[in-house]
């Protein structure tokens, strides 16, 4: 994270409030092949270790060529080689501890 916010701790969240666990993205790259990208909204995360718990579930899901997850803004960005269900990608998010709030505006 670049500035550091008061935010809420939210139930299953493994951070402090101050979300002081780590800082920065977490990426996770499972092959270089094109294909779709769609961005979530994820509530819940507050640093590094939330960022590669969600990124890690995500990245089980069939499909799925990278995850790069941003505490941060609460953002996911999932490349997939076909478009997911959702479903699956909130059953991920939710066994990680958080909460899908659907694909982001």
């Amino acid at each position: 994270m670049t500035a550091e916010t008061e935010t809420t701790q939210s139930t299953g969240s493994c951070c402090t409030p101050t979300g002081s666990c780590h800082d920065g993205a977490t990426d996770v790259q499972i092959d270089q092949t094109d294909g779709v990208t769609t961005v979530y909204q994820v509530k819940g995360m507050t640093c590094g270790h939330c960022e590669g718990s969600v990124s890690e579930e995500i990245s089980g899901i069939a499909g799925v060529t990278s995850v790069a997850a941003v505490a941060a803004t609460g953002l996911v960005t999932v490349t997939s080689k076909a478009p997911l269900a959702e479903d699956a990608v909130r059953a991920a998010v939710d066994e990680a501890g958080y909460e899908l709030l659907g694909p982001a505006a």
